[in-house]
């Protein structure tokens, strides 16, 4: 693939320098255009697509998560910071599983497990919403499953 110099348009450059960033997630190169001999920078990432239920797709967001999950620790003892570690383990779950589209049904389930680590009650309440809780037996099989591992956690510290 040929990366055309944005100053004179000659139609390859040589790379100079690379680098990554962003959690290994970006990977940035110095170029160097051998026609004008100015250099540039750019950036690569590998794009993740949400599925959506309608079948729409988008790229996979950090933010999204972190709203979302917001939206479900309001009014609890959680912080942004905690937030964005959280979308981070999510992303990179996600990203381990090799795939380069992933329904968002998945990006879910993903979400689940840590933020249960995080706060039971925000937990609770993204569960609700997300698993489509219709009745108290519903909450009351999650409060319950809750419980049960709570105990085997204190269990095996024992």
């Amino acid at each position: 693939m040929n990366m055309f110099c944005p100053f004179c348009h000659h139609e390859d450059s040589r790379v100079v320098d690379t680098r990554t960033s962003d959690d290994g997630q970006v990977i940035r190169r110095r170029r160097e255009c051998p026609a004008c001999t100015r250099r540039f920078s750019t950036q690569e990432t590998a794009t993740l697509i949400v599925v959506k239920r309608s079948g729409t797709t988008e790229p996979f967001s950090r933010e999204k998560i972190i709203t979302g999950v917001g939206r479900a620790c309001q009014g609890r003892p959680v912080t942004r910071d905690q937030l964005a570690i959280l979308a981070q383990q999510v992303e990179e779950t996600i990203r381990a599983s090799g795939a380069a589209q992933i329904d968002s049904q998945d990006v879910g389930l993903a979400i689940l497990d840590p933020l249960r680590a995080l706060d039971t009650v925000a937990y609770l309440r993204f569960a609700s919403v997300y698993s489509n809780f219709e009745t108290l037996a519903d909450f009351d099989q999650a409060i319950r499953e809750l419980r049960e591992a709570r105990v085997e956690t204190v269990t095996e510290a024992d």
